[in-house]
């Protein structure tokens, strides 16, 4: 089977600085994001077994969401220094190891992964027949199809499950193509949009469970209760917004190059140098792949002197 993992940038980077003590090396740079972003890439490597490897990050520009809702994510703080300082030193171990970095302006990685995805599956010359998105995203569920599941961080980057059709739909009591519609009902505080007023998960779940979707809900509002209809009617205008910024697009302005994602050996000179250079010591005997369940758990290391520092 030829897998395709496609890596929420992000998503992982944040969860790695936050899961992380802020670790240094000798020469004071912060590299604690760097280190779980890389150790979670080789445990994803070992567990998943792709044949191809992509990542996708944001920019940090304004979105076609933006466009549309202009307090879209208004609420949530710049991302810190301390942060964003280590992203380039992560973009420069994945061209070390050969995994190709997709952004595309006015879009977020949630679409440049849908499209990539879309592609991988469609386009008969890659012969993909498994695509595994790796996020701590739930919007990335609407994404999950036949052929294409979500590898869900759940608690830091140590714990994970993988998401096919069934068990989101067990989890969530929702088709995954219906999550772009239950959060149009019931909002998104985390992006600052709040859906229809006085529609609750259960309602939203009991309207999806009979009409399938926002516009056949809408379609169907002279079969419903009162007081429903009317918060359905006076909740419109936010609905339809909260679908458009909830739905992931498949048709960003990128191409997945098969042959640059192709999965390479690791464990090579300059893989090696790179790491021993960030002091991540006790990651270079896992570069081979070889490495134990045991030692391949998310941790920080605990001897300052044979690694990293705290600060």
């Amino acid at each position: 089977m030829k897998r395709l993992i496609l890596i929420d940038g992000h998503a992982i980077l944040h969860r790695a600085y936050h899961a992380l003590p802020p670790l240094t090396t000798s020469k004071g740079e912060l590299v604690n994001a760097v280190f779980g972003f890389c150790s979670m890439l080789l445990k994803i490597r070992d567990e998943l077994s792709p044949s191809y490897f992509t990542v996708a990050f944001d920019l940090p520009k304004p979105t076609f969401r933006h466009k549309i809702f202009a307090s879209y994510q208004a609420q949530r703080p710049a991302m810190a220094e301390e942060l964003s300082g280590q992203i380039e030193k992560i973009k420069e171990v994945l061209k070390t190891l050969g995994i190709p970095v997709y952004e595309a302006e006015g879009f977020e990685a949630d679409d440049v992964i849908g499209t990539l995805a879309k592609q991988a599956i469609d386009h008969k010359p890659y012969t993909i027949s498994e695509v595994i998105i790796v996020t701590g995203d739930r919007d990335m569920l609407q994404l999950v199809d036949e052929q294409t599941k979500v590898y869900m961080l759940l608690k830091g980057i140590s714990e994970a499950t993988l998401y096919d059709k069934e068990k989101v739909e067990e989890k969530f009591g929702l088709e995954p193509r219906q999550i772009s519609d239950y959060k149009a009902l019931i909002g998104d505080p985390s992006d600052n949009y709040f859906g229809v007023s006085g529609i609750g998960p259960k309602t939203a779940q009991e309207l999806l469970s009979c009409f399938k979707t926002l516009e056949q809900i809408y379609n169907n509002l002279d079969k419903m209760d009162k007081k429903i209809k009317d918060k359905l009617n006076k909740g419109k205008e936010q609905a339809v917004l909260g679908k458009k910024l909830a739905t992931i697009v498949t048709d960003v302005p990128v191409e997945l190059d098969s042959e640059k994602a192709r999965v390479e050996n690791f464990n090579t000179p300059r893989v090696r140098k790179l790491f021993e250079k960030l002091e991540f010591k006790s990651l270079v005997p896992r570069l081979a792949g070889q490495a134990s369940k045991k030692n391949a758990k998310q941790k920080a290391p605990e001897n300052n002197n044979e690694q990293l520092k705290l600060v």
